[in-house]
């Protein structure tokens, strides 16, 4: 059906005009009565083999959406709903932005690609605040009903009026305004549409932002208790965090463990106890439950001396994790006509091209950092093989926007379900256990 609507409708629109379209289309849905619910029903991982337990959250499944969908944090529910385990809205800058002129968004449908260069439009972190923190106090309301609300992270990025010299402060401020409404934060530093953006991947550069940003969501965290998102484990009641006190486990709510887990010890996290084995901690999980897990988005442009680098320095610093890949500024391998290619003219490329490097750079990461770091992939997803390729290669989670694009609204379950599939014909009690298995040794 979507390949027909596509194909008659979507494809005949501009880029940017059928990714607006449709995004409301999904929001307009999810809010007529009953609607949404019908959809988590039919469209939610619910396989028990797919949940996965990262930083500090569990989560349903390992795919989720990638940043750049939803901009400005207003529909993260509507797309959880249609099957994504977690959805990183933004990018998001300190100040609203329009971003860069327009057309900035085009489709090379013969290799299933995206080129854009839009230029962090956003309406700024204190509007994707205040729509998650509304959609918190939604939650809440419902805290007693058996119900998961989808993990959402915050992608940050410079605004493009900072100057250089301004480019800490500038995340800072952003860091501090989604602090309490965040699962997770990521800083975006691999754009390659906003000028200089890049430049903040080198390590002298990198090491003060990050560090910088971290001691901002620490203090934010600290200023505003009780901002801790209402969490559930899935099949679970609600559990409460409260400040001043432990997480609660609400009546009926049954204990969760996690088969032929051992206990082991993660950094950045708090204790937690595993069954049968000491305590363990987590990425991301502080003593009451509301420390934000920071992670960097990188680069495939990158030399590999300079992964190598990033890779030491999250190990370093503690950062929780590292996403990789954003968008190339590389037009590798591509079949389509060269003139359409070259009218469409600078950006990032998305999608299919770009499986090989991301894999690559992924695999780099997890022979630098092994398990100190929680990696999530990105680039070139399309398929349930392709998620369990880098889920093989040493990623916990995966995320997707252009297969989501070319793929329609099925597409999060279909790949949930080809996931689900192949682990338990292959014997697993865990979508966890296929993690690394095929991972290059360590350098």
């Amino acid at each position: 059906m979507y390949e027909l609507v596509y194909r008659v409708l979507l494809r005949r629109l501009p880029a940017e005009t059928a990714h607006a379209a449709g995004f409301w289309l999904i929001r307009a849905a999810s809010t007529l009565p009953g609607v949404a619910r019908l959809l988590r029903r039919w469209l939610a991982p619910r396989d028990p083999v797919l949940r996965v337990r990262a930083l500090g959250l569990d989560l349903p499944g390992p795919l989720g959406l990638a940043a750049g969908f939803d901009k400005d944090a207003r529909g993260a529910d509507a797309l959880g709903a249609l099957g994504f385990a977690f959805v990183e809205v933004g990018t998001v800058t300190a100040r609203a932005q329009p971003g860069n002129p327009r057309p900035r968004m085009f489709r090379l449908p013969a290799d299933r690609a995206v080129v854009n260069r839009m230029g962090f439009n956003n309406a700024g972190a204190a509007a994707a605040a205040a729509h998650l923190r509304r959609r918190q106090a939604r939650w809440a309301r419902r805290a007693r009903r058996r119900r998961h609300p989808v993990v959402v992270g915050v992608n940050i990025g410079k605004t493009k009026a900072a100057p250089p010299d301004a480019a800490i402060a500038d995340y800072v401020t952003s860091a501090r305004l989604v602090a309490g409404v965040a699962d997770y934060v990521v800083v975006n530093v691999s754009s390659p549409n906003t000028p200089g953006l890049r430049d903040l991947q080198a390590v002298s550069s990198l090491r003060p932002l990050l560090a910088a940003v971290r001691e901002a969501l620490d203090a934010a965290v600290r200023e505003e208790p009780g901002t801790a998102a209402v969490r559930e484990e899935p099949g679970t009641a609600a559990v409460r965090e409260e400040p001043g006190a432990p997480a609660r486990k609400e009546r009926g709510a049954p204990a969760r463990t996690e088969p032929g887990t051992p206990a082991r010890k993660e950094p950045g996290g708090a204790a937690r106890k595993e069954p049968g084995g000491a305590a363990r901690k987590e990425p991301g999980t502080g003593a009451r439950g509301n420390r934000v897990p920071l992670l960097v988005k990188i680069a495939p442009d990158l030399a590999d001396s300079d992964i190598d680098a990033i890779a030491d320095l999250a190990v370093e610093l503690g950062l929780d994790g590292i996403i990789a890949t954003n968008t190339t500024i590389a037009r590798p391998g591509l079949t389509s006509d060269p003139a359409q290619v070259g009218a469409v003219g600078a950006g990032g490329l998305s999608g299919a091209p770009l499986r090989p490097r991301a894999l690559e750079v992924l695999r780099r990461l997890q022979a630098r950092a092994g398990d100190r770091l929680v990696l999530v992939a990105a680039g070139g997803i399309e398929t349930a093989d392709d998620a369990w390729e880098r889920i093989a290669a040493g990623a916990t989670l995966v995320q997707a926007y252009t297969g989501f694009i070319y793929g329609g609204p099925g597409w999060p379950r279909r790949v949930q379900d080809g996931l689900a599939r192949r682990a338990r014909a292959a014997g697993l009690t865990s979508i966890s256990q296929v993690r690394g298995t095929e991972a290059v040794p360590r350098t």
